[in-house]
């Protein structure tokens, strides 16, 4: 019919469904081999979206932009909600020092060698470098929790990875967008404004949210998920439409939601990572989509050299200028003492004694002292990159900046090359560098459900195989005043245990506890359950 000729053709709602689904089936059984066999799941991910361009033609970068951006705020939710505070808490301060700092200084020499491979101009440069500064999420999430890491540096890993997204997602999009030539001073200002907004937001938010869930009693167990995967977008939502940074706000959010004392937190963790893998699966088949092939190719040379750069170079030197200085600090303030000199005459003993415990503990985060040089050292190999640089070289894309088209495609082709060289070379690194920690356990899933008439709440968890709670008494818990174990379930039999009941691997225990000493519950819990009874007696945090 000749009227038809070069109109669209759109699939129906059956061949747009059997497709998607047939897709996500692929791309899970390929995820399941190639873990088998240590390649990264992304770069199976990509394959497919490759693969599907004979079939599918999309070619369009603002779409892919905010596709891949709300791709990003689920994987940022996910990284958040199932990150532990009390494992970042210690480690806080070397994580936002390599999440500004060492965005910044990752940049500046990555942007140093990309002028040097491409010539071209300054701005081109900063971009490559803007967009290869961050390391990513969805990938030091998926690969550093299957390494049997020490829980500290672990956790300055992925908080890095959850909170360096916003400064660089600020810097591209300054750079994408500025005239060349602007002065630094204004551009920096605005930096700060929106990560400082972005952190409010996020914040209040969060204290906001966590406050209703816990007064609000919800019919069904699934729609608390939804609600707190819910407060995760809206306050990216709020931070972006107050043009602050709504990644910053996303992951503030929901680290603080994953860890506020909400019902069904096992059942919010595991639909969130489910959503997460489905928004990986989603990302990565459409950038590859949205890839030519053709200009891999020429982009190979310069990608490598760029890409040697980075990961040789200008992750060390990020990695040495964030963590350094901090050290210095901290043994400054070890230093400062409050019982003599201007403070001492304005401040009552108690006071000065409280300000100096706090001063100190704010000096052992700042030096950090389990970041040894190995830890370092593996750090500034583990800086792994995956979607985040793909999709923030979108941007400049989208605002026609001479030269991105390129950026784009050698982007695209170093992330594959490097993906390829540092994610199966992970546990040979960790065992070289002597950081793997083999006695480390997984972690203790606590499930809660509120009791709101009686001001008290029900707590289960079932212990993992490799759990320091097998053998312990559940006298040697030492749980507090207004607390008890009152049901254990093992081998499928249900039992009331006495104090001196040993527990075992795989057993399943009912505490109930007032509302009140539930957060002490749950530290000496998990404190016995990572360090042994010990860790109970001594009044040990489990850090």
């Amino acid at each position: 019919m000749g009227g038809t000729r070069g109109a669209t053709v759109t699939p129906s709602l059956e061949t747009a469904l059997l497709v998607g689904a047939v897709v996500l089936l692929t791309a899970i059984v390929a995820v399941r081999y190639a873990n088998q066999i240590g390649i990264p799941s992304l770069l199976t991910y990509l394959a497919i979206g490759l693969a599907l361009q004979t079939l599918i033609r999309f070619d369009d970068a603002a779409v892919a932009q905010n596709i891949g951006l709300g791709a990003l705020v689920l994987i940022l939710a996910e990284g958040g909600l199932t990150t532990r505070w009390d494992d970042v808490r210690p480690c806080m301060p070397a994580a936002l020092a390599l999440a500004t700092v060492g965005v910044v200084v990752s940049a500046a020499v990555t942007a140093v060698a990309a002028h040097l491979v491409l010539g071209g101009s300054w701005r081109l440069a900063w971009l490559v470098g803007a967009i290869l500064a961050p390391t990513d999420a969805a990938a030091v999430f998926s690969l550093l929790r299957r390494i049997r890491l020490p829980h500290r540096l672990a956790a300055v890993l992925e908080a890095e990875s959850g909170l360096n997204d916003a400064p660089a997602v600020i810097l591209v999009s300054l750079l994408s967008t500025t005239a060349a030539g602007s002065s630094w001073l204004p551009l920096a200002g605005q930096a700060i404004y929106e990560l400082v907004i972005g952190g409010v937001v996020g914040l209040l938010v969060s204290r906001l949210g966590v406050s209703a869930l816990r007064r609000l009693a919800l019919p069904a167990s699934g729609l608390y998920p939804l609600a707190v995967l819910a407060l995760a977008v809206i306050s990216y939502a709020l931070a972006t439409l107050a043009h602050a940074s709504g990644f910053l706000a996303v992951y503030l959010a929901a680290l603080i939601l994953g860890n506020a004392p909400l019902p069904h937190r096992p059942a919010t963790r595991g639909f969130a990572e489910g959503v997460a893998w489905l928004a990986q699966i989603t990302l990565f088949v459409m950038l590859g989509l949205l890839v030519t092939p053709s200009a891999l190719p020429r982009e190979a040379a310069p990608a490598f050299g760029i890409g040697a750069a980075l990961l040789l170079l200008a992750r060390p030197v990020s990695v040495f200028a964030s963590v350094v200085p901090l050290r210095s600090l901290g043994r400054a303030l070890q230093r400062l003492t409050l019982r003599r000199g201007p403070f001492a005459r304005f401040l009552p003993a108690e006071r000065r004694t409280q300000a100096e415990r706090g001063i100190r503990r704010l000096a052992t985060a700042l030096r950090g002292d389990f970041l040894d040089a190995r830890s370092l050292a593996f750090a500034s190999w583990a800086g792994l990159r995956g979607a985040v640089p793909i999709v923030l070289a979108t941007i400049p894309v989208t605002q026609g900046v001479e030269g991105s088209g390129r950026v784009f495609a050698l982007v695209f082709g170093l992330v594959v090359i490097y993906t390829v060289v540092q994610g199966p070379t992970l546990p040979v690194v960790a065992r070289a560098l002597r950081v793997v920690s083999p006695a480390e356990p997984t972690g203790l899933d606590v499930e809660a459900a509120p009791l709101e008439e009686m001001d008290a709440d029900l707590l289960q968890l079932r212990i993992p195989q490799d759990s320091r709670l097998h053998g312990v008494e559940i006298f040697e818990l030492r749980l507090p005043r207004g607390s008890a174990v009152t049901l254990v379930v093992r081998d499928g039999r249900s039992f009331v245990p006495t104090a001196e009941t040993q527990l075992r691997r795989g057993d399943s225990l009912l505490v109930v506890t007032t509302a009140r000493a539930r957060p002490e519950v749950e530290r000496r819990l998990r404190a016995v359950h990572r360090r042994g009874k010990l860790a109970a007696w001594y009044g040990e945090r489990g850090s």
